[in-house]
């Protein structure tokens, strides 16, 4: 079997596994916000928003120095 095609079987794997053990609906409170959602939805969500707040972090940095 091509490793590929393992790796990404086993990533869509563990990714079922996570959405099944985390669906409980959860409430996030940010100052005058409320929002109800999944923890499965919500952790990726943080995650993402995080990797593009370092990204703009990163490259005001980098525009700084030039």
């Amino acid at each position: 079997m091509n490793p590929k095609l393992l790796a990404a079987l086993l990533v869509a794997l563990l990714l079922l596994l996570f959405t099944a053990q985390n669906f409980q609906v959860v409430e996030v409170r940010f100052l005058i916000w409320k929002l109800e959602m999944s923890r499965a939805v919500l952790i990726p969500a943080v995650f993402v928003a995080g990797i593009v707040v370092g990204a703009l972090v990163a490259s005001l940095r980098r525009m700084g120095r030039t």
